[in-house]
């Protein structure tokens, strides 16, 4: 089981100018990510997602290279089934044996940024390796999946006040979706129009039907809190990054005086991001997403500071389908984890990049009990979008 083979590719598909959707990120005209292929000497082969960006348009570039030229010399010849050491090896570099030896972290200096992201997606392709190698889910190797099926919130919700109400509705429709997730922040321009927009969408959804908002991080202190006070008659189940991540400190002044739950971490790297979050009071819900913050391996620890903290836990997952599916089978498995993000933007790599597909009936997402990451990959449509190196 020993790893012969680390590959990387970007994978750039356009998005139709009809399906493009504008945000504070700007207009998005490609879905992006970098595919992680993994080989060990018995042709095992294991797919992992790595993530240049939060949202879905990035340049990849610079990841295929970490991969491939600087994180796979270190692993070849490991076995894959020790992921845990691998981990290790990657975050620790040239002082690894120190950290194997010794039980404490000795980080390179990217112990932050796309290097994480790069470790990220190697680790997710190791799960997928083992899982196969075993014909076991990742759900079981992690203690088996706490339900079948698990709620799901339509993510998106760009537009103006006219229009809110008739976007969120027809995202409910498409798979009876029960709950919603929509965009508020600097792409409104003023406060008082995000309060405006998030009134009308209440007024056209009714009662029944959670209301998450996310403003991806674009307020200040102050204007957050504006917000809270001019929705808090509107049931908001989260509000996403209210603030930057870099101001924890001033997230968790917004928690304080605001009994809307604070979600946040789409933009952390590793535990110890999640770490400084959590001790700073400033989240009431964990969200990492896995092809940045460090794989499945890292949101498994990430999922325990939720579960010690009494914490929500619901991993980001705008994303490319191997980076949605481990999300998927780490969630299932977590204490804490109980809804799943459903993204409603224009996204081939969570529809086209893969065989199987994740249908949201009820409103609800089955989990996978194929092995490993339980998807197979559609070589067509990574022949279509690979990007030259």
């Amino acid at each position: 089981m020993r790893i012969a083979k680390v590959e990387a590719t970007w994978l750039s598909a356009p998005i139709p100018r009809e399906r493009q959707h504008v945000s504070d990120f700007g207009r998005m005209t490609s879905f992006d990510t970098t595919l992680v292929r993994l080989e060990t000497e018995e042709g095992i082969v294991g797919y992992g997602e790595a993530k240049a960006a939060v949202g879905s348009q990035a340049n990849c570039a610079a990841l295929v290279n970490l991969i491939e030229k600087e994180l796979g010399p270190l692993i070849i010849g490991e076995d894959a089934r020790q992921i845990s050491r691998i981990w290790d090896i990657c975050y620790n570099g040239s002082r690894a044996h120190y950290a194997l030896d010794r039980g404490h972290a000795f980080p390179i200096m990217g112990r932050r940024g796309i290097t994480i992201a790069a470790l990220g997606g190697i680790d997710i392709a190791l799960w997928d390796i083992l899982g196969k190698a075993l014909q076991t889910p990742i759900h079981q190797l992690l203690g088996g999946k706490r339900k079948n099926r698990f709620p799901a919130y339509a993510s998106g919700g760009w537009k103006p006040v006219d229009g809110i109400g008739k976007e969120l509705q027809s995202f409910i429709e498409r798979g009876n979706f029960q709950a919603v997730k929509m965009r508020v922040g600097s792409q409104d321009n003023t406060v008082a129009n995000s309060i405006e927009r998030v009134l009308a969408a209440r007024d056209a959804l009714g009662p029944n039907i959670d209301i998450m908002v996310d403003a991806h991080g674009t307020w200040n202190v102050a204007e957050a809190k504006r917000f809270a006070r001019g929705v808090r008659d509107c049931a908001i189940a989260w509000f996403e990054e209210p603030v930057t991540g870099d101001d924890k400190r001033g997230m968790s002044e917004v928690r304080a005086t605001t009994d809307i739950p604070i979600a946040a971490g789409e933009s952390e790297f590793t535990r110890f991001d999640f770490r400084d979050l959590v001790e700073a009071r400033a989240a009431d819900i964990l969200q990492p997403d896995l092809a940045i913050a460090g794989g499945i391996t890292e949101a498994v620890r990430i999922g325990a500071l939720a579960a010690a903290w009494n914490l929500g836990f619901a991993p980001h997952l705008w994303t490319g389908a191997l980076g949605f599916s481990a999300g998927l089978h780490v969630l299932s498995a977590s204490t804490s984890g109980w809804i799943v993000e459903y993204s409603l933007g224009h996204n081939p790599l969570l529809h086209d990049l893969v065989v199987e597909d994740f249908p949201v009936v009820d409103g609800e997402v089955e989990i996978p009990d194929r092995p490993g990451l339980g998807v197979t990959i559609n070589e067509d449509f990574v022949e279509e979008t690979k990007q030259p190196k």
